[in-house]
């Protein structure tokens, strides 16, 4: 069994050798449990650690990320405590079948927000990951920031992760694959050598994958919901969810409106989460779409006089340089 980087006394983590290789040097974090789900409690010395192998990583792809809160799980609830006892129960199970190795390593998930980690420590992941869910290596943060929501304020959330891998196969980036291929297989990676992406299959997520820390932080030289090399997720306070229902029953088939539309009433009626519902909508509606639909819709509630403004600078601006002003 892979060696553990800390334990409790009821449901000790383990973690793959590399991540003993860590930096106590760097301090700074906030630990603020208030920050997130009641689910977490601060991380002082970890979160040094989880810091320094974050920061460092996004700094090597030219990005300057400022950590606001580190928080870890205390597993404090009933239930909390039996996911957590399940997780070392298949990491055993899974060891047994490979030669005493169930090769258990630390994962980012780049969440939505607030709201989704919350619905993570308390309920899970659910079921809306029906091609897998997508994880990034502990060094190798950057799709998950690709792909998590930014909130009204710039903020991103992550999750760390310990994850089962067992024994992997390749599966390509965008691939439609839903299952492994064999059981030899207890998980996918994009490449074998050097992954930058796991793949954890739907019927295991909750078994497989186990939350153990959780990171807000800004990318102070990007605003809001920009490139930064992919497609962002889009997040949701940006636009009413009826607005967003009318906009794409004019460019998708009925039938999909439909069924978007029962995934609201689901929603509002309790049978689903707020987490569950975004990921069946983007299952529908590309991410590419609704980041466009947004963007839109935000554009049109610009202030009048805010435009004004701006063209007024712009003109400015040209004036200063020499230039003709239309």
């Amino acid at each position: 069994m892979d060696r553990p980087i800390h334990h409790s006394s009821d449901t000790p983590t383990y973690v793959s050798d590399d991540e003993s290789v860590v930096s106590d040097c760097e301090s700074g974090v906030s630990g603020d449990e208030g920050t997130f789900s009641g689910a977490f409690v601060p991380a002082p010395q970890d979160g040094l650690r989880v810091r320094t192998r974050f920061v460092r990583s996004l700094v090597l792809n030219g990005l300057m990320p400022e950590v606001l809160s580190i928080a870890k799980n205390a597993h404090s609830s009933v239930m909390a405590r039996a996911r957590a006892q399940c997780f070392q129960i298949f990491a055993r199970a899974v060891a047994e079948l490979h030669e005493g190795r169930a090769n258990v390593r630390f994962a980012w998930y780049g969440a939505s927000g607030k709201e989704e980690i919350a619905d993570i420590a308390q309920h899970g992941f659910g079921h809306a990951h029906c091609n897998g869910l997508r994880l990034s290596p502990l060094d190798c943060p950057l799709q998950s920031v690709k792909s998590s929501g930014v909130d009204s304020d710039g903020v991103r959330y992550l999750l760390l992760c310990s994850v089962i891998l067992g024994k992997t196969e390749v599966v390509p980036r965008g691939s439609n694959q839903r299952r492994s291929s064999s059981e030899e297989y207890d998980s996918g990676v994009d490449d074998l050598s050097a992954p930058k992406e796991y793949v954890i299959w739907s019927n295991r997520i909750n078994t497989h994958v186990l939350p153990e820390y959780v990171l807000s932080f800004t990318l102070p030289s990007l605003k809001g919901n920009v490139n930064i090399g992919g497609p962002l997720r889009p997040s949701s306070p940006w636009m009413p969810f009826p607005a967003l229902i009318s906009v794409l029953s004019k460019i998708l088939p009925a039938d999909q409106v439909a069924i978007i539309v029962k995934i609201r009433k689901d929603y509002t009626e309790l049978k689903i989460s707020r987490h569950e519902m975004i990921q069946r909508v983007r299952n529908i509606a590309s991410d590419k779409l609704l980041v466009s639909i947004i963007r839109s819709f935000r554009a049109k509630r610009t202030p009048a006089s805010f435009k004004a403004n701006k063209g007024k600078q712009g003109q400015g601006e040209r004036r200063a340089r020499g230039q003709p002003v239309a």
